[in-house]
């Protein structure tokens, strides 16, 4: 089978962790391929994502490498084993590569934490209000174009409604709510789907109000997804160039810390809906 053209962001953080456990065990691409009984050359692809691998070589692996964390060790043999195609395929080559791979990610994680300033988190945002965010980002869009940015949304808050959700923590600045996207009818209409969304028992919704002290995170927005095992989180930040998606150990650990800092400058639960509901009543 030839390699893949355009690995998931999925398939190429199996890749990257073998050759993290690899590396860990001072083990050549050649003494790796040799124990597969493969040629040198397929190492590389397997690692990049652009092969697969099966779970069954990933133990045999892990075994030599001499890798002792059995959870990291089924947690890689179970990405390796998945085959099942997820609903964002049906964007592909409609959307960018990076969305289909959050939507991925999204849907593999166990722990959802966002942290928003000026915006919604994207997964509590209302039908009007992503319409209305998307054409507003660029007014020449076409309105298909619009719709179909609005669906795949729509569509990613499966993993928050679906039979088995995952638990999702946000955290939201006063100033985002406060911002009357769409007019204050949307806004306000925002305000109360949000306080719908927290009652669900998976949904926690704080705020960082105004008068908080300490707080200097306005650059601070993320989305922080818990893997299977630590060693499987990732991290999702938006730029002014779009958005990025960290693994990286060290970059892991850091925005662990920023986010509890963060956290720590938020308002409990209860007192988060009483400031919400607030601030709808004003609207």
């Amino acid at each position: 089978m030839p390699p893949r053209s355009t690995p998931t962001a999925r398939q190429k953080r199996l890749g990257s962790e073998l050759r993290k456990m690899r590396v860990a065990a001072g083990m050549t691409t050649e003494a790796a391929a040799k124990l597969l009984g493969v040629p040198r050359t397929n190492l590389p692809n397997m690692e990049s994502g652009r092969s697969g691998i099966s779970a069954e070589r990933v133990r045999v692996l892990a075994d030599h490498y001499g890798c002792t964390d059995a959870r990291w060790v089924d947690a890689l043999a179970a990405m390796a084993s998945e085959r099942v195609k997820g609903w964002w395929e049906s964007y592909r080559n409609v959307l960018p590569q990076l969305a289909l791979d959050l939507a991925e990610s999204e849907h593999h994680a166990t722990h959802h934490r966002s942290v928003e300033i000026v915006h919604i988190p994207g997964l509590l945002q209302t039908e009007d209000h992503i319409r209305t965010m998307f054409t507003y980002a660029d007014p020449t869009r076409k309105s298909a174009e619009v719709e179909i940015r609005v669906a795949f949304r729509m569509d990613r808050r499966t993993v928050i409604e679906r039979e088995v959700p995952i638990e999702f923590d946000a955290i939201v600045h006063e100033a985002a709510l406060r911002i009357k996207v769409g007019g204050r009818k949307t806004a306000r209409a925002q305000l109360r789907h949000l306080l719908t969304m927290a009652e669900q028992t998976n949904v926690t919704v704080r705020v960082i109000p105004f008068d908080a002290e300490g707080f200097a995170g306005a650059g601070n927005a993320m989305l922080y997804l818990s893997g299977a095992v630590p060693q499987l989180d990732t991290v999702q930040i938006d730029t002014a160039h779009g958005s990025i998606i960290l693994d990286e150990d060290a970059q892991l650990r850091r925005y662990r810390d920023r986010l509890a800092r963060i956290t720590r400058s938020a308002l409990g639960p209860r007192e988060s809906l009483d400031l919400i509901h607030r601030i709808a009543e004003e609207m």
